[in-house]
């Protein structure tokens, strides 16, 4: 069985790689890969596998954008943390999920259910996956909740300069200086920007356009992003964003 594992999360690729090797010795994972940029260049290649395990949320957006670019026919069992938007649209076209943290009674119940499928449930249901994909996008939102002193409050996006997260708080920074926690993850809040507005950085940071003051190479072919007024620390994009992240600040789209 060939497989390949997207998952932007080390140890949780790690984990799931282990559990398959102990479950189905003679499994094959092909390849581990970590962003949407280059899990296309990856299925462009048109490898042959049997299974892909793919995270809805990886490091550069959500794996359902991997769908814009290229056409994949393999059977998908998707994994994740926690996103009910996606989970309730599994739930209504009947696609395999898994929730983490991931568990070998999980995956060999995933397994062996996509083992039982015939040649032509495995096309329906790849079609079924395809079409999730294409509407799995939310919409836009413009408007958050964050907590102000005793209170909760609205706060517009075009208000912020940057999100930050920290021992599993996140918190936004708007331009006229004010910060305020607000309860949703980077991965989240990421799916529900303005892609055109908004960039995530890196595992801490999704920051404005309006917010980029200009960009300084930095060690290994990576770049530090400098904002027009002070960050918790430095915002880093990694070496395989870095062609992305140039793209989406020169871009005229707004």
């Amino acid at each position: 069985m060939r497989v390949v594992i997207i998952e932007d999360e080390t140890a949780a690729a790690q984990n799931l790689s282990a559990i398959l090797r102990k479950i189905y010795p003679d499994v094959e994972v092909v390849e581990t890969i970590d962003t949407v940029v280059d899990s296309v260049e990856f299925f462009r290649s048109a490898p042959q596998l049997d299974l892909i395990f793919m995270d809805i949320h990886l490091a550069d957006g959500a794996s359902f954008r991997i769908f814009d670019s290229v056409a994949i026919e393999t059977p998908i069992i998707f994994t994740t943390a926690y996103d009910q938007y996606a989970i309730d649209a599994f739930k209504v076209n009947s696609i395999d999920y898994l929730l983490k943290p991931i568990n070998e009674v999980d995956i060999k119940r995933a397994i062996d259910k996509w083992q039982r499928l015939t040649s032509i449930e495995r096309q329906e249901y790849s079609s079924r996956v395809s079409r999730v994909a294409q509407h799995s996008q939310q919409p836009e939102q413009h408007i958050f909740l964050v907590h102000f002193r005793d209170k909760i409050i609205p706060l517009n996006s075009q208000d912020i300069a940057f999100l930050h997260t920290f021992e599993e708080r996140v918190t936004a920074y708007c331009h006229n200086g004010s910060k305020y926690q607000i309860d949703l993850t980077l991965e989240a809040l990421q799916s529900k920007l303005s892609s055109s507005d908004f960039f995530r950085a890196n595992r801490q940071f999704i920051i404005s356009r309006k917010a980029v003051k200009d960009i300084s190479v930095w060690f290994g072919s990576r770049l530090t992003a400098n904002l027009i007024m002070e960050t918790p620390e430095r915002i880093i994009i990694p070496k395989a964003r870095v062609h992305e992240f140039k793209n989406w600040l020169t871009s005229t789209e707004n």
